[in-house]
């Protein structure tokens, strides 16, 4: 989309740095899987819920423009994850789809792009990571076009518009995140696999599985088959919830004989009494969120 307005922002040809210093600095870094063959790799997290509180991201449509109106705020949190000890800095690319960002009402499509959105991101978590020497993650997340049934062309040309920028920026490793549909996790996975990533999966589900009545189990185990290198859970259900979700999955994965990293990441609320919509069935939210 393009409109005379846009702000051109995150050349895709320049930006941190040039690629040829990048692949100097990145072959004196260990990469993902090399770090977690050594022990617990700790990410960063929780964009859209810290920037919304701090006004940068609008609740209801959890879209990163922000990485392009507010480029210092989103800075200002990765270098706070990385002096916290973060080993990842993730790309804020979360709903960061072309569909996602014009739906409901959205302008950020039609004021700056997928391409512009996606760019800037990268740029910035490359900023960050080129001081603290952290791993840069750029993530999928649940587009409109599977919920509107359509289909699997539709919905991975959205993913791709994304990846294919990944790509350029050269990132270390992709997050799939969020998903609660394995169908579409499935699907992203198969794009993520087209650049040569580390890729590292995580659904939105507890313990009664996805929204298609797939178990955990279930869901980790098509994760691993399909080529991941990490699988877990991720977002709307507390650590007590999410663990228990874990341990389905580790035991699926070990009954089907499969080895995989696990990842987990959960929310920073208590949610033990929620069915499999996680926090958003509570009935506190989404006002008593705001006070956790």
């Amino acid at each position: 989309m393009s409109t005379g307005s846009r702000k051109e922002v995150g050349d895709q040809s320049a930006g941190h740095s040039p690629q040829t210093k990048r692949k100097k600095v990145a072959a004196k870094r260990k990469g993902l899987l090399e770090r977690l063959a050594e022990g617990p790799v700790v990410s960063d997290g929780s964009y859209c819920f810290v920037l919304e509180r701090r006004g940068y991201v609008k609740s209801g449509y959890w879209t990163p423009e922000a990485v392009v109106e507010n480029p210092d705020a989103v800075t200002g949190l990765h270098k706070e994850f990385a002096r916290a000890g973060a080993d990842v800095t993730q790309a804020f690319t979360f709903y960061a789809s072309e569909d996602k960002l014009a739906a409901q009402g959205n302008t950020a499509a039609a004021d700056f792009g997928v391409n512009n959105i996606n760019n800037e991101a990268c740029r910035l978590a490359w900023e960050i990571a080129d001081q603290y020497g952290t791993l840069v993650a750029a993530g999928l997340s649940p587009t409109p076009s599977y919920g509107e049934g359509k289909g699997k062309t539709a919905v991975q040309q959205e993913f791709r518009a994304q990846t294919d920028i990944f790509a350029k920026h050269d990132v270390d490793f992709m997050i799939v995140e969020f998903f609660s549909h394995l169908e579409e996790m499935l699907w992203a996975i198969e794009v993520c696999k087209e650049i040569g990533k580390p890729i590292a999966a995580s659904m939105c589900i507890g313990p009664e599985g996805d929204y298609d009545n797939n178990t955990p189990g279930e869901c980790a185990v098509a994760m691993a088959r399909a080529g991941v290198d990490v699988v877990g859970v991720n977002c709307m259900f507390d650590p007590s919830t999410s663990l228990k979700t874990m341990k389905l999955m580790k035991e699926a994965l070990s009954e089907a004989g499969l080895k995989t990293y696990l990842m987990c990441q959960p929310m920073a609320y208590h949610t033990p009494d929620v069915n499999k919509f996680g926090l958003a069935a509570a009935p506190e939210y989404p006002f008593g969120s705001r006070f956790g």
